[in-house]
């Protein structure tokens, strides 16, 4: 393996011991290694921190260990997008897992050999190893385009990742656009997304993988789907910040992951799968909104809007 991992990790020393063995296994020549640290009032965490990073003293393979470690909390939005500004500034590509995201073996080769052939190519913005079809195959090759962004278990290159802002400076000027339907082709999903950028823009929710999205289509880039998915989400569970397992809707959780034939075999022409992509909305994106409470935040915001016309 060539490529260097970039590792996020908190306060799950159980989950980020599982998902480092994968990386040992992998062993990649460069490891950097994001943490955020212990929320004030927490004590527990502080231990729960220090346990999560002891973990990465196990890399006994050749490998150049790079950490950005938080002294005291960032919160999700801050930790991450400054971790990850950190990790492309470091290198030019990068495969990201965060600590709940537990890849297949082959996950790491079909990284690996995609980063390299779309590397040059601006309209491919990243590589996702998740696949939420639930068994469905949608081409007999080994992966399609998508227009979502999936990161649990992902890649890309400073040249994508140039495009990112976490304060979304855009947001105003496109809000008032058809930006979204256009990309989207779906006016239930611009509708959504469009009240998402707008919470995000508003500080009401704290994250930085929206922001992802946000810059993805705002350079109209594609992603990739393996046909087969790699990568499980094993962090559903208390300590979680939003996969609880009080959720509404679970499906997402701990997902089969299966090995990616080889060698791959690449589609012919690149344009989104829209069937697809409309099946991701309404039984993966609907859902996790539904699992992080957006919808009824979502619902309050309009509310206020009408409220506020009468």
């Amino acid at each position: 393996m060539k490529t260097p991992v970039a590792f996020l990790i908190f306060n799950r020393p159980e989950t980020t011991r599982k998902v480092f063995a994968e990386i040992r296994r992998a062993q990649p020549p460069v490891l950097l290694v994001v943490a955020d640290g212990p929320r004030a009032g927490r004590a527990d965490e502080v231990e729960r921190c220090r346990a999560a990073r002891a973990v990465i003293e196990g890399v006994d393979w050749d490998c150049e260990v790079l950490t950005n470690y938080a002294e005291s909390n960032m919160g999700c939005k801050r930790r991450v997008s400054s971790g990850l500004n950190w990790v492309f500034e470091t290198v030019e590509e990068a495969i990201v897992l965060e600590d709940d995201c537990l890849p297949h073996p082959s996950f790491f080769s079909f990284c690996e050999e995609l980063l390299e052939t779309y590397r040059a190519d601006e309209r491919v913005m990243m590589i996702s190893g998740d696949n939420f079809q639930f068994g469905r195959r949608r081409t007999s090759d080994s992966y399609y385009f998508t227009r979502f962004v999936h990161i649990w278990g992902w890649a890309t290159w400073r040249r994508a990742w140039r495009h990112y802002d976490v304060e979304m400076k855009l947001w105003p000027e496109l809000r008032e656009t058809n930006w979204l339907a256009d990309i989207l082709c779906h006016e239930e999903a611009a509708q959504y997304w469009r009240q998402i950028f707008e919470l995000v823009y508003t500080n009401r929710i704290d994250t930085w993988d929206y922001q992802w999205a946000f810059a993805c289509w705002s350079q109209n880039g594609l992603s990739v789907v393996p046909e087969i998915n790699l990568v499980s989400n094993i962090g559903f569970g208390d300590a979680a910040t939003h996969t609880r397992p009080d959720s509404i809707v679970n499906k997402l959780e701990n997902l089969p992951t299966a090995e990616m034939p080889l060698p791959l075999t690449h589609p012919t022409y690149m344009m989104r799968h829209s069937e697809a992509d409309q099946f991701t909305f309404q039984h993966a994106i609907a859902p996790e909104a539904l699992r992080r409470g957006l919808y009824q935040r979502l619902r309050g915001k309009l509310s206020t809007m009408m409220s506020s016309k009468n």
